[in-house]
């Protein structure tokens, strides 16, 4: 039935799942490729790649999806609480701390540190210095992130897949 709530369901579905894509291409294909540049080239191209990631597109998803998910959630809240509200109730939890939370406490700090370095005029020894601090732990923070984002994804699957009203009201 195509409900307000259904509608909301389908576009927080929709963020939800381009989030998880984009930790889930990342992890496989942009951090196993960079692994195989030199330090210069990886500095590099994480810079460029920090910089153009920060995009009203990307925002949209990003945000929208912090949004959306308690707004869903909240929507399909009634008594008795059904499957769906759970479901989703968790893959909010899940968003915010996994995905939301882990990104502005641990990448943010490591691109912005990033962001600043001087590469033009920074001798190999600190360029090679700079990636040891750095890829190592953007990429570890990157995986909590894409699992997170991919058990997201799942959990409002389900709530989609799960009937709106609670086994015992129907």
């Amino acid at each position: 039935m195509t409900t307000p709530s259904n509608l909301l369901l389908v576009v927080t579905a929709t963020t939800t799942a381009l989030m998880a894509g984009l930790f889930y291409a990342w992890s496989v294909s942009v951090t196993p490729g960079l692994a195989h540049v030199t330090d210069r080239e990886y500095v590099a191209a994480m810079q460029a790649m920090n910089r153009a990631i920060l995009n009203p597109i990307f925002f949209a998803a990003f945000m929208g999806t912090l949004f959306l998910l308690p707004v869903s959630t909240y929507m399909h809240y009634a008594q008795p609480l059904s499957a769906r509200f759970w479901f989703l109730l968790a893959a909010t939890v899940v968003y915010a701390v996994g995905v939301f939370g882990v990104t502005a406490a641990g990448n943010v700090p490591l691109n912005n540190a990033l962001d600043v370095f001087p590469l033009a005029t920074a001798s190999d020894a600190e360029v090679a210095s700079l990636r040891r601090s750095f890829e190592g732990p953007w990429n570890g923070l990157n995986t909590i992130r894409t699992y997170a984002a991919v058990l997201a994804i799942v959990l409002v699957i389900l709530a989609c897949l799960s009937p709106k009203e609670s086994v015992a009201s129907v």
